[in-house]
């Protein structure tokens, strides 16, 4: 094939038409703004303006292919089969564009080889596994031109050049503050401390931008890239209404902030996140504060062996490989260049944590100008813990479906385990609810991503199981082991290892520790092997074999060891008490948040009579003291133990117990196979008692202590006040389940504008289409009630319904987004819930809503320029208390 003449031949003008199919007109959405449109927006086979089909793009490509080749000669053509698979490729590279997250200028900066280049990249690998040189040559020709007329069409929009010098004047600005801040942050920085530094954060990243993938033998990678794995969550304000958040930008306008989160939700991950990417330099715009600062990650459970660190100690206290000059760390915390990243309040024991908090208090007080990030488990620390200190607090929510499907695709790309298996345990996990409900974090997504690979599709069902079944992977390893061993070798079995990681597990549990020193881990094994006569080795031997070889004991530092997570630990934790039959401790621990994970998996690991010894031990007024019932001859009662009771007492004489203690029993229950059914109602009827809640505190601590099966307790609407009916509705939204959307479309119609206000508030947490289906649509919009759209996919659900007359948004969207999805012919009422006044200069798109009457903005970091403000929109400053009686 002669490329010369393709590439003369693709000069022509003969393609041009067929490229200008990809884009759409330009429309009055187009113009001047502050976020351009990005590709996707232009595309005629992606988003809203989609003028031609997937399949219409297939032919598309097909003729552009054609156009080029047909001329040629039948000796420099490709074999028919072969231009056809071609054709193929072409079509999947054009459809990447939608995939780019750019705008046209930033594409036209690229020029057509860079992007022609970037969508080659974006596309799976195998699409061109199976071209020849000579296809690759010819896919790789066209898309170049296919790339030059698209940059072309850009440059011929009519707002083009305009937002290109705006864009270039904005980046200056951007760059001039960013460097007035690194000046005020760095007012006289030492040869030696610069040269420092630039080790110090090659060391950083190097320590913390790898995670370890569960259940990977080690014939693969274990090690999983943090660029690959990252996984944009929401977490949402605590103080007022919540408000949701990407994980990412917690600390874009926030100095302090105290995020609390369950067992493997992310939290740890977010604070490498934070680190790498300020060592790297590598921040989004939103997150300017960060550029300049020394990231210091600081985890509790390691600096908190003895006392706290000083600044002069962070780097040795986490075992960093590096001697820093003389007075560094004290340095860079006066001059406000620290992001001290504290990870893992819940991981020291109950006595030392008033001891953190006063060592925070400390080094804010002395060092007031730096970012700080600390993160918890939820009821670890009680609520405004760090409010004297002026601490934002904001709660890590579940992930969505979006970010189940992204991580499960992005594990099994990093495994290298193939798309089919992938999309196999996505529609398991979708189409399964109990196996749904397992896949709310991270670290459970991995592993049952591990155990879908292990198993060859097979899945366990419940919690217990998944555990029994990632315990059986980790510590055998069949397949690893097979040859990995030489004669005489050390080989220790399952259930031994099993054995031996208890002791150590109950240990820490017993001393209220998540790490201990490695002399005692020794001790521990020492005392138990000569009760293990198969086992030939020393305690030492012993060790350092379930550090190396269980995958699931670490060593985080020469000196102690902990568990790779905290999970494991509970359950291995929990089935030791139950053999040693520790019940007391259960009970007497049943207030301690840290435990309660244990609690419940002891309930799952006891059997019948155990789990009855533990459930009254946390509801001490029952009791098995019982008379003989005649009508169950033979089967004993149970009944309130009055001689055990205190005031105060609830109307049927019982003693109240704390809600931590009784959700606890309640939850206990779903981990118990079999439970005696006059206990099991007995637990019940307790929970009642808290039933319904009755302000917000309670409802939100109904569904953080509850859980799921809460909403088969709440009571309602009938009966219920309009107070009640709301903190009933609070809870069920904060549970985000189809159980929850059930309960909820009882409300739909409730009177309260209160209630109605939490419906439509709450539809960023549940799936959007079934939630619009089932709430939204039913809500009726008298009394002045925002429907509140947090992302476009909510505005395009608003639109199918015909519109709404008060629509309130949340974050920051592009412009032509809400004019395009947003009917003009229904919007009386905008809320612009996030600070558009600050990232938009002007107004102008809002004349498109000719019957807009009321804009409402939160209070803008400078004055409002009227002028672009259409007539006869009245403006409305959202002060804090006013926003709440508009509606949230």
């Amino acid at each position: 094939m002669d490329l010369s003449v393709i590439g003369a031949r693709l000069g022509s003008a003969a393609l041009k038409p067929l490229v200008r199919k990809l884009l759409v007109a330009e429309g009055a959405g187009a113009g001047l703004v502050e976020r351009p449109l990005r590709i996707s927006g232009w595309l005629s086979f992606r988003g809203e303006k989609k003028s031609l089909s997937e399949q219409e793009l297939h032919k598309l490509a097909a003729e552009l292919l054609r156009r080029v080749v047909e001329p040629l000669p039948a000796s420099d053509r490709l074999a028919a089969h072969e231009e056809a698979a071609t054709a193929h490729a072409l079509a999947l590279t054009l459809h990447a564009l939608g995939d780019l997250d750019m705008d046209d200028v930033q594409a036209v900066e690229l020029g057509e080889e860079r992007l022609a280049q970037r969508l080659t990249e974006v596309v799976p690998a195998n699409t061109f596994l199976f071209l020849s040189e000579s296809a690759v040559a010819l896919h790789d020709a066209v898309l170049r031109v296919a790339c030059r007329h698209i940059l072309h069409f850009f440059t011929q929009r009519s707002t083009f050049v305009a937002r290109t010098l705006v864009e270039q004047t904005r980046r200056q600005g951007r760059m001039q503050a960013d460097m007035s801040a690194l000046l005020d942050r760095v007012p006289s920085v030492n040869a030696q401390d610069v040269a420092f530094e630039a080790r110090y954060a090659e060391q950083l990243i190097r320590r913390h931008s790898e995670l370890t993938i569960y259940g990977l033998d080690l014939g693969h990678a274990r090690e999983w890239q943090l660029d690959a794995a990252y996984i944009s969550l929401e977490a949402e304000t605590r103080q007022g209404p919540a408000v949701p958040i990407p994980t990412e930008r917690i600390l874009a306008g926030r100095d302090r902030a105290l995020l609390r989160g369950l067992a493997g939700s992310g939290k740890t991950t977010l604070l490498q996140w934070l680190a790498v990417s300020t060592a790297r330099g590598d921040l989004p715009d939103e997150l300017g504060a960060l550029r300049g600062r020394v990231p210091f990650v600081l985890p509790l459970r390691t600096i908190a062996r003895q006392t706290l660190p000083r600044p002069s100690e962070f780097l040795s206290a986490v075992g960093f490989p590096l001697t820093e000059p003389e007075g560094w760390a004290e340095r860079v915390l006066t001059a406000g260049r620290g992001l001290l990243l504290v990870d893992g309040v819940d991981e020291v024991p109950h006595d030392m944590r008033e001891i953190a908090r006063q060592w925070l208090h400390r080094l804010i007080a002395a060092f007031p100008k730096n970012l700080w990030l600390v993160t918890t488990r939820p009821s670890a620390v009680q609520d405004d813990w760090l409010q004297a200190d002026t601490f934002a607090e904001l709660s890590l929510m579940p992930m969505s479906e979006e970010d189940i499907a992204a991580f499960i695709r992005r594990w099994h790309a990093a495994a290298r385990a193939g798309e089919e298996p992938g999309e196999a345990l996505l529609t398991a996990v979708r189409t399964k609810p109990d196996l749904g409900h397992l896949a709310v974090n991270p670290l459970m997504c991995g592993l049952l991503c591990a155990l879908h690979r292990e198993r060859r599709g097979f899945l366990p069902e419940d919690r217990k199981e998944l555990y029994d079944a990632a315990l059986a992977m980790l510590l055998e390893r069949r397949d690893l082991e097979r040859g990995m061993h030489q004669k005489g070798d050390l080989r220790i079995g399952k259930e031994p290892q099993i054995a031996l990681l208890q002791r150590i597990a109950h240990w820490m549990v017993r001393n209220d520790r998540s790490e201990m020193d490695r002399d005692d881990a020794h001790a521990v094994l020492a005392e138990q092997l000569p009760s293990m006569t198969h086992i030939e080795a020393d305690a030492e031997t012993v060790l350092r074999y379930l550090l190396d070889r269980s995958g699931v004991l670490r060593q985080p530092t020469t000196d102690t060891v902990d568990f790779v997570h905290r999970t494991f630990q509970d359950y291995l934790a929990a089935k030791a008490i139950v053999e040693a039959r520790d019940f007391p401790w259960l009970q007497d621990n049943a207030e301690n948040s840290q435990w309660e994970d244990v609690i419940r998996m002891a309930v799952a690991h006891g059997r019948p009579d155990e789990r009855a010894r533990i459930l009254r031990g946390l509801v001490p007024v029952l009791t098995d003291e019982q008379p003989h019932d005649a009508t169950s001859p033979g089967r004993p009662q149970l009944r309130f133990h009055r001689a055990r009771m205190s005031p105060p007492s609830d109307k049927n004489g019982r003693r109240r117990l704390p809600l931590r203690r009784v959700l606890l029993a309640r939850s206990c229950l779903d981990h118990a196979p079999e439970v005696d059914s006059v206990l099991q109602e007995s637990i019940l009827s307790l929970t009642r008692d808290f039933l319904p809640p009755s302000n917000l505190t309670a409802a939100r601590r109904l569904a953080e202590y509850g859980g799921p099966n809460v909403v088969s307790m709440l009571p309602g609407p009938e009966h219920l006040d309009e107070d009640q009916a709301e903190a009933c509705v609070i809870t069920a939204t904060r549970l985000a389940s189809n159980a929850a959307i059930a309960y909820l479309a009882r409300f739909r119609t409730h009177p309260s504008l209160a209630v109605r206000r939490q419906l439509a508030w709450s539809w960023h947490r549940f799936d959007c289409s079934t939630y619009a289906e089932e709430i939204i649509s039913h809500l009726p919009e008298d009394g002045g009630l925002y429907f509140t759209a947090a992302s476009t996919e909510h505005l395009c659900a608003l639109r199918a319904m015909g519109g709404r007359a008060r629509i309130q948004i949340l974050g920051t969207h592009h412009p032509s987004d809400l004019a395009s999805q947003i009917p003009a012919e229904r919007l009386t009422h905008l809320w612009l819930r996030e600070g558009y006044t600050s990232v938009f200069h002007g107004m102008n798109w809002l004349g498109r809503f000719p019957l807009l009457h009321t804009l409402v903005l939160p209070k803008p970091p400078h004055p409002l320029d009227a002028r672009t403000i259409p007539d006869p929109v009245e403006i409305v400053i959202a002060e804090k208390g006013e926003a709440e009686t508009l509606g949230w």
